[in-house]
């Protein structure tokens, strides 16, 4: 069988180049978008998987376009010229992200040039129309006449009929057409419906797939009676699709609902044709969408993201062997009550490892519990069809005191979120939008509990989102307590989004936008404070990007005093390590898998040779982003009760610390190294996927000679 073949080192040009001190950010997160590509090309993957992967670049790159590459756009047309951090102009970073996300779609055409040869000899084939035979050409055009023609709709275009709106990631094809009896020559477009899918599979084994603009090619003749097509060529554009909220908005909701009207019509950013597009209908289409749109030509197939539609082939074979997520054996050994579980003794949760549904059975129990008497709930991203809203419903029908602090301005989220408010403030919850100028991104719930003569709190505190779904896929942790203290500052928090009342004596918890920079900059301070005294000194700190600067240079100062860093960054990475006389001690690893990597965990040394003595460990829902320092409510909390700690330390960190199958190494020149497994291979995803639960007795990694313990200074 066919191989996909590995990316071509020469044609990666998405180094986060900038100056001597940081990479720049948006190349950083092309660079990112790279690794996922190259798990395309992984022997180790399944087919399908692959293309799963190949599918996730191309969805990303597009709503990198829509958001990132869009802004740096609007600061052009602006006349910005203030330089970003890494020192590059706007006009500097869009001729580089440019360059880097052209090589990126190159390289993605290629991967999908090779996987699409593998798979065919695996039996699952995406044919043209002139590979079909006479049997199939039949039904095709049955089904054509049947379930497409009387979709779509061709379009002439002439100065009676105008060019039309192309909406955003909308493929449509063009044709120069002649008629048959007087030579008239006429032009056509016909714009794919999103509600037809991209592609149609053909009855019979093995699976053939034909795609939409296929199908309409081998069918002019029945599109356009009486026409012969002299050239056509297919066309896609991705439009700014970002919102920017202004401050002086005086009704949320109703602002919210204009501005996803509005970002159906943004201005074209990037504008995708087929590469056989005859001259004269690219100059048409560049004139009439942007004539100064970032333009790229295809050798292959346009939106590679819609690829993902194939991996739904029924191929048990070329997927990953199923996974089933564990339910937490803590509750479990109390029958299921989530609350006597909690009561006697703290439990983190490993998604997807450990089911999420866990987090569901805490709020649906709180829901029918007669002696719950409060629920407050943070939503950023819940999904389309989400139990965690039915709970809320169902306790706010019951008579509790429910309140959901929904957060509005969640990307591409915005109109679910506003259907769920709705839905929500229907059945008697108190809906509350948060800070018009912050986004709410912690993720805290909390029940109130009537218990004998009083009243006990008990908190679900996430790295992740309250979304089933994504739950799946994204590692994450939940971490349920019912430790006083938390309960109040979790109050103090809710009350600080829903009534502005900023909090005064925090006990557990450090909160953004107020202290969670100088908590996390004070932590950082007491290890250059050890190593400067020659005591032991080490950071560990697992997130999904680093970018602010201060935070960045704060840990360089750390390298300098000697404290031995440790980094897990899976997306964006500012931060240069392992230059001499900067970052020297400074270790950056990026983790690409099966699961995405999400779980925001922070370990410092304390002045102590570990594991003798235990690190300050904490979970966070906040990557180290200046949005997450200054513009959003964030939460960090410190995990005090010995077990979860040291399960989080010795289990979770530890293992993503010495994974050597799917990580990648961050050198000082910006490139991504992958690492090589050597004599002991370690798969951190599959490693969890096959031991105890950690809710369990905590013993996954701790009597393992696998895992070694984190020690200051370790290096993997």
């Amino acid at each position: 069988m066919a191989r996909p073949r590995p990316l071509d080192p020469a044609d990666d040009r998405t180094a986060p180049a900038g100056d001597q001190r940081y990479f720049n950010r948006e190349m950083s997160w092309l660079a990112f978008n790279r690794r996922v590509l190259e798990e395309a090309c992984n022997p180790a993957h399944p087919l399908l998987e692959r293309l799963r992967f190949l599918s996730i670049s191309g969805s990303n790159l597009d709503e990198f376009f829509m958001v990132r590459v869009a802004g740096l756009k609007g600061q052009q047309m602006q006349g910005v010229e203030e330089r970003a951090f890494d020192g590059l102009t706007v006009v500097q970073q869009l001729a580089a992200v440019t360059e880097g996300a052209e090589a990126l779609m190159a390289s993605q055409q290629r991967v999908w040039a090779d996987l699409r040869d593998a798979l065919q000899g695996a039996g699952v084939s995406v044919v043209r129309g002139d590979d079909l035979n006479p049997a199939d050409r039949g039904w095709l055009e049955a089904h054509f006449r049947n379930q497409i023609f009387p979709i779509i709709t061709p379009q002439a275009l002439d100065p009676a009929h105008p060019f039309p709106f192309i909406p955003n990631k909308g493929l449509t094809l063009i044709f120069d057409l002649v008629r048959l009896s007087d030579k008239e020559p006429i032009r056509e477009l016909v714009m794919l419906p999103p509600t037809l899918p991209r592609f149609v599979r053909i009855p019979g084994e093995p699976a053939r797939y034909i795609a939409m603009e296929s199908v309409l090619r081998c069918f002019t003749d029945l599109l356009f009676p009486g026409y012969r097509v002299l050239g056509a060529g297919g066309f896609r554009i991705i439009r700014d699709s970002d919102i920017e909220l202004e401050e002086e908005a005086e009704d949320l909701v109703r602002y919210f609902r204009s501005a996803i009207k509005r970002r159906r019509r943004g201005r074209v950013i990037r504008l995708e044709l087929e590469a056989s597009m005859p001259d004269a209908l690219e100059t048409l289409v560049r004139g009439e969408l942007a004539a100064d749109a970032i333009l790229t030509e295809a050798d292959g197939l346009l939106g590679i993201g819609d690829l993902e539609a194939l991996v739904e082939e029924d191929r048990p074979d070329l997927k990953w062997v199923p996974f089933s997520p564990r339910f937490p054996e803590r509750i479990r050994e109390y029958g299921g009550d989530c609350f006597a579980a909690i009561r006697a003794k703290d439990i983190v949760v490993h998604h997807p490892y450990e089911t999420f549904d866990v987090v569901l059975a805490f709020l649906q129990q709180a829901a029918a519990d007669p002696d719950v008497v409060a629920i407050k709930q943070t939503l950023y991203r819940a999904g389309k069809q989400s139990a965690v809203i039915q709970a809320l419903i169902a306790a706010a029908e019951a008579g509790k005191s429910v309140t959901a602090v929904v957060e509005l301005k969640a990307r591409f989220d915005e109109e679910q979120n506003l259907l769920w408010a709705s839905a929500l403030e229907r059945a008697g919850v108190q809906v509350v939008y948060g800070f018009i100028e912050w986004k709410t991104h912690a993720k805290v719930s909390m029940v109130v509990r009537r218990e004998g003569e009083g009243y006990r709190t008990y908190c679900h505190f996430g790295t992740g989102n309250y979304h089933p779904v994504t739950a799946r896929i994204y590692t994450d942790l939940s971490y349920f307590t019912a430790d006083p203290r938390a309960g109040r500052d979790a109050a103090q928090l809710f009350n600080y989004i829903t009534g502005y009342v900023e909090p005064t004596e925090l006990e557990l918890l450090a909160m953004s936008p107020l202290d969670l920079r100088a908590r996390i900059a004070a932590l950082i301070d007491e290890e250059i404070a050890h190593a400067r005294a020659g005591r032991p000194a080490g950071i560990w700190a697992k997130m999904n990007s680093l970018v602010d600067p201060a935070m960045i240079e704060k840990l360089y100062e750390a390298s300098a005093a000697g404290v031995a860093i440790e980094l897990i960054v899976r997306g964006i990475c500012c931060l240069r390590p392992g230059v001499p006389g900067l970052s020297d001690n400074i270790r950056v690893k990026s983790v690409v898998g099966r699961f995405l990597e999400h779980s925001r965990i922070f370990a410092f040394g304390g002045g102590r040779d570990l594991p003798n003595d235990r690190a300050k460990l904490f979970i966070s829902s906040a990557d180290w982003m200046p949005r997450n320092f200054d513009r959003r409510v964030e939460y960090m909390l410190p995990i005090t009760n010995k077990t979860v700690h040291d399960q989080v330390l010795d289990q979770v960190l530890v293992a993503n610390l010495i994974d050597n199958e799917q990580s990648w190494e961050l050198g000082a020149d910006g490139a991504y190294v992958r690492t090589q497994p050597g004599e002991r291979p370690f798969n951190l995803h599959r490693y969890f996927m096959t031991n105890p639960s950690l809710s369990g007795r905590g013993t996954a990694l701790a009597n393992s000679d696998q895992v070694p313990k984190l020690s200051v200074g370790r290096r993997a």
